[in-house]
């Protein structure tokens, strides 16, 4: 997949994202796969870092635990991938504790959302339009979708330990 440069704007960021996804010789999952990448992540691990090495062995682990053998099988050759060794190689440098049971908790709570995107992507009668929902979901829905995060953990605080 070429690299695809973008805006900071969201908006523009879903122009520019289908225009990369309107190549019809490609299959539905490379094309739906470039509004998953192509907008901005985290950054990339530092190669020269002694803790990437030990990041991407827990990351390793934590995809086979969760038998996530697709995200193992791109590894490196997608950017999320990159952004989640950088992640744990952050937590690694600073001495905080790696728990993959705690990440693999976390990650089977995740994986429940994308199961709705493509309900949500199929109820569209053209593929074109398929695809345009699932770039509107990657880039405008998920920054609103992670904030949600918070807010429910302070309600989940509050119903256990009160205000």
């Amino acid at each position: 997949m070429a690299a695809v440069f973008l805006s900071p704007d969201p908006v523009a960021t879903a122009r520019e994202v289908l225009t990369h996804v309107d190549d019809e010789s490609l299959g539905r999952t490379i094309r739906l796969g470039a509004a998953l990448w192509a907008p901005p992540h985290g950054p990339s691990p530092d190669e020269e870092a002694p803790e990437t090495a030990v990041a991407r062995a827990h990351v390793t682990e934590l995809l086979t635990e969760l038998g996530w053998s697709t995200v193992l099988q791109l590894g490196d050759l997608s950017p999320v991938h990159r952004s989640l060794v950088a992640s744990v190689a952050t937590l690694v440098r600073l001495g905080y504790p790696c728990d993959i049971g705690y990440l693999t908790r976390q990650a089977r709570i995740m994986e429940q959302a994308p199961v709705h995107d493509p309900d949500e992507m199929e109820a569209y009668d053209s593929e074109a339009e398929q695809v345009e929902k699932a770039v509107a979901s990657a880039v405008l829905h998920e920054p609103p979708l992670m904030s949600l995060r918070r807010p429910a953990q302070s309600e989940e605080s509050a119903r256990r330990y009160g205000l």
